[in-house]
């Protein structure tokens, strides 16, 4: 008898599990490029439990090209990673996607060269090789910073290199380029290389916009503002492990993806726990100032047909600090 109740109570026990699964909200988050030290907070939450906490089945998948906005829009996805440029072209041609939350606080981007091409500000680009991809933002910021010291734009060559490595682009085929410094800024430093760094944000406040973003649908947020706020309380708190624990967040995303260099997965992370948050009152937080400068910059260049709702490009409402 004593058994029998023990094999009962075993299964009542194995079908509640089974029916807690099932009652789990299925996500899809689509990241904007290869894993990295920007997306170690999905990571965390995902292998902390956070998700599962909150009742949600979280699959993160890679989009090697980009395009995540247009499939979130598509709802092809509930979540994705974006930037303010890409969601500022995607509001003002009436794309249906929000930025819910900055996964860093500021823009931690500029235009490196190694230090024995003498590139120390915008003036000194004259004469030289840029290698980019060839958009027509990237030209009007090389050109608003030179324009800014009196520098001819024409006198520098502009050269597309794609996806190219930088290490290998700056020593072999170009003067200087466009970096993230929380990634091949913290490579340099590892390798020992010494970079001239000029940071967008330092030379113009307008530029110092959130990329990158975690993004979802109107419809996901009209239809289902639970869930939202559900995902973005679990992945603050990826987040926040990620700043309060560099070396084990590391550890986390070298599981996740085993390729990575560890001394630079270890440097980045380091470098970005001081970011992510910075000096926001709270992980994820975006200010409206930051959107419409932004937006007004791309307009004043003719980059934009027209200028941007701000206020429906991005909210706080979600976040759990709001």
């Amino acid at each position: 008898m004593k058994k029998a109740i023990l094999l009962i109570l075993s299964l009542v026990l194995m079908l509640s599990v089974v029916s807690c699964k099932s009652q789990a909200d299925k996500i899809t988050v689509l990241l904007d490029w290869v894993p990295n030290t920007n997306h170690t907070g999905l990571y965390a939450a995902l292998e902390l439990g956070c998700f599962e906490e909150e009742g949600l089945d979280v699959e993160i998948l890679q989009v090697n090209e980009g395009g995540t906005a247009q499939l979130v829009a598509a709802e092809q996805a509930e979540f994705g990673i974006s930037y303010q440029e890409e969601v500022t072209y995607a509001r003002v041609e009436e794309m249906p996607v929000v930025a819910v939350a900055a996964i860093i606080q500021h823009n931690t981007s500029g235009f490196a060269s190694p230090a024995e091409k003498g590139i120390k500000s915008p003036a000194d680009f004259e004469g030289k090789k840029y290698g980019g991809w060839g958009s027509p933002v990237e030209e009007a910021i090389l050109k608003a910073m030179m324009d800014k010291y009196d520098a001819d734009f024409d006198k520098l060559e502009l050269v597309s290199i794609g996806s190219a490595d930088f290490f290998t682009s700056v020593t072999r085929d170009v003067d200087f380029t466009w970096i993230y410094y929380g990634w091949d800024g913290v490579a340099a430093e590892v390798k020992g290389i010494d970079l001239n760094f000029i940071n967008l944000r330092d030379e113009d406040k307008a530029l110092d916009f959130y990329t990158p973003v975690i993004i979802a649908s109107e419809q996901t947020i009209d239809q289902k503002p639970e869930l939202v706020e559900k995902f973005l309380r679990a992945t603050a708190k990826g987040y926040e492990y990620a700043i309060e624990n560099p070396r084990e967040a590391a550890e986390i995303l070298l599981k996740v993806s085993p390729e990575l260099d560890r001394e630079l997965v270890s440097a980045s992370q380091e470098y970005l726990s001081k970011e992510y948050r910075s000096d926001a009152p709270y992980w994820g937080y975006m200010k409206r100032e930051v959107w419409e400068n932004y937006a007004k910059w791309l307009y004043d260049r003719d980059l934009i047909g027209g200028m941007m709702d701000a206020d429906r490009a991005f909210t706080n409402e979600f976040l759990p600090g709001e």
